[in-house]
């Protein structure tokens, strides 16, 4: 059964409520309303999933309470359909024209209204689900980027290991759902280094074997802080293993070869050369090629030969190379 709201603008009693009984028994929740201003008052308390609305009714019509819907900012999104009588091309021309999801001339049959219903409301939760994606990295960049506050050296770094991030694993041929868990991995990659004192963090001197070891604690509070968010439970490992080596000799768990999950052994590879070709307070910024050839070297050793390759692809189509131009 569907938990969807189908809202019914239509002046005719009996095609209003013949639809409304053609939809529950489809399995919809309906609402039904005479006019755009009649449908309006049912908004302020009940907001439905989709909407249906006729074009010639009273006191408001149907294009009229299109452009009140759309004119609120949180009914925007709500698929709008016209199902009408009115055929004349000037007509549906101007139903498309005000950018309505759908212009239905009646009559149509059953079979085909519910087909466009379910379309439309799943490419709405699609846009949904993208939107709310899209704010949940924008959040989750200005987090991680307070990081980057606290050390002027490493502005630019989050959005350039993301990048370098998703350049490699396209190179690779991740999927697209894979991608998106390596991409709040790459953001929040570092996002443990919040909880190191800015006198360890920013110090210039060698670090003692005690601050070494808070340092590298820092992927396994990364982790554990995120561990538990549902959405971003899957990037959980690549925070926690960005900083393992292929040849077993990195932390904070000693892990090798294809123990280390692969999400971590791309970030490692993006992480080294940004490290490598950025100006730290701990090291002398390397020229790109230099970079280069250091992580091409340690491939095997350091580095997931399968990620050095797709890195040395993305470096022959001059991709990396226009990420540094660009920042």
């Amino acid at each position: 059964m569907s938990t969807d709201t189908i809202l019914i603008v239509e002046d005719n009693d009996m095609l209003r409520e013949g639809l409304r009984e053609m939809l529950t028994f489809e399995g919809f929740a309906t609402l039904g309303a005479r006019n755009g201003a009649e449908a309006l008052e049912l908004m302020k308390s009940v907001l439905p999933q989709l909407i249906v609305s006729d074009v010639t009714m009273p006191v408001m019509d149907g294009y009229e309470f299109f452009n009140a819907v759309r004119a609120r900012m949180e009914w925007i999104p709500i698929p709008f359909l016209f199902l009408t009588a009115r055929a004349e091309p000037a007509e549906v021309r101007i139903g498309k024209n005000l950018g309505a999801d759908d212009y239905l001339v009646k009559p149509i049959n059953r079979i085909e209204l519910v087909s466009i219903i379910r379309s439309r409301l799943v490419r709405s939760r699609q846009v949904q689900v993208g939107q709310l994606q899209q704010a949940y990295r924008a959040s989750l960049t200005a987090l991680a980027n307070a990081i980057e506050l606290r050390d002027p050296s490493f502005s630019g770094h989050i959005e350039r290991i993301t990048v370098y991030s998703l350049i490699l694993a396209e190179f690779i041929g991740w999927t697209q759902y894979l991608v998106e868990n390596l991409r709040f991995g790459a953001i929040l990659h570092d996002i443990g280094k919040i909880h190191i004192p800015e006198s360890i963090l920013l110090k210039r001197s060698p670090y003692t074997n005690e601050e070494w070891q808070e340092i590298k604690l820092h992927p396994v509070t990364g982790s554990e802080m995120i561990k538990g968010i549902r959405i971003l439970a899957e990037a959980a490992p690549v925070v926690r293993s960005h900083h393992e080596r292929w040849d077993g000799t990195g932390y904070p768990d000693g892990l090798s070869g294809l123990n280390i999950p692969y999400g971590a052994r791309i970030v490692a590879v993006a992480d080294a050369f940004d490290a490598m070709t950025s100006a730290r307070h701990y090291n002398i910024r390397r020229e790109p090629q230099s970079a280069y050839e250091e992580i091409v070297y340690l491939a095997g050793k350091h580095y997931d030969p399968s990620v050095v390759t797709a890195f040395k692809k993305a470096w022959d189509s001059n991709r990396i190379q226009a990420v540094l131009q660009k920042s």
